[in-house]
């Protein structure tokens, strides 16, 4: 596990391509924030999580199945995981910033892409 990504992952990096050729400017990963969101867009306050499926157990995507080896380490890890996102969105949103989240099934087709790009697009110009 240890050569799993914390950041600068592919779904990450495709999104911010998408933004960025859409002319969205925002800043990546600031420590400065509970949960070091993904991508930030300070002016307005908004948050985005790219979140992998499996990690992030994505609920209904057919990639969040929990492995059927070793279930007592695999269960309460990924719960964990689900439990810690909830809790840094929470304090993102105390602080009084809006949180998206985009899944990686979500931006695997051009279409989910787009879809994603023009809701985060939304959410920045119009707060």
């Amino acid at each position: 596990m240890a050569r799993i990504r914390g950041r600068d992952t592919k779904p990450e990096m495709k999104l911010r391509s998408a933004l960025h050729r859409a002319g969205l400017r925002f800043r990546v990963c600031r420590n400065d924030l509970p949960g070091r969101p993904d991508v930030v867009f300070a002016g307005p306050k908004v948050a985005v999580q790219v979140r992998g499926c499996f990690w992030h157990q994505h609920e209904g995507c057919k990639t969040a199945r929990v492995p059927s080896s070793n279930v007592d380490y695999w269960g309460p890890k990924l719960r964990r995981t689900v439990e810690r996102d909830t809790e840094k969105d929470e304090a993102l949103r105390a602080l009084g910033w809006r949180v998206l989240v985009v899944w990686e099934c979500e931006i695997k087709s051009e279409e989910g892409l787009a879809a994603a790009r023009k809701s985060i697009a939304e959410s920045v110009r119009h707060g």
